[in-house]
């Protein structure tokens, strides 16, 4: 049986302080900065496994609600949105929402885009 072999994916974030994106987000996913070019700065796992992580430098602001967003899975959403909070997040919900075996909270980075911390209840 051959082994099957999908697309790479990449995951890009529009931002206007690349600095600050690249540190934030590196941190918060416990990534390695991989690549610096001009407007652009990829991070990625510490082993390289995808998906990498590309911050690109944009002039405009951000807009309406994100139609995309990142989930980051973990054991303890609490503590990890103290960490997180940190980091430079802030916090939408007081209370994490619970929905079909999982809970999570949502939140936004430096630049207010939104993504989740995300829980599964066994």
């Amino acid at each position: 049986m051959e082994k099957f072999v999908g697309p790479r994916i990449g995951i890009v974030i529009d931002c206007n302080d690349i600095e600050q994106m690249t540190n934030f987000w590196k941190d918060a996913l416990r990534y390695v900065q991989r690549g610096d070019a001009g407007h652009y700065r990829s991070i990625s796992s510490p082993n390289n496994d995808e998906p990498r992580i590309i911050m690109q430098r944009v002039p405009e602001t951000r807009g309406e609600k994100n139609r995309l967003h990142i989930d980051i899975h973990v054991d303890d959403i609490e503590a990890e949105a103290t960490r997180i909070c940190a980091l430079g997040a802030t916090r939408l919900d007081a209370a994490p929402i619970e929905e079909v075996g999982s809970r999570w909270i949502r939140m936004l980075d430096p630049e207010h885009n939104e993504f989740c911390i995300v829980e599964e209840r066994g």
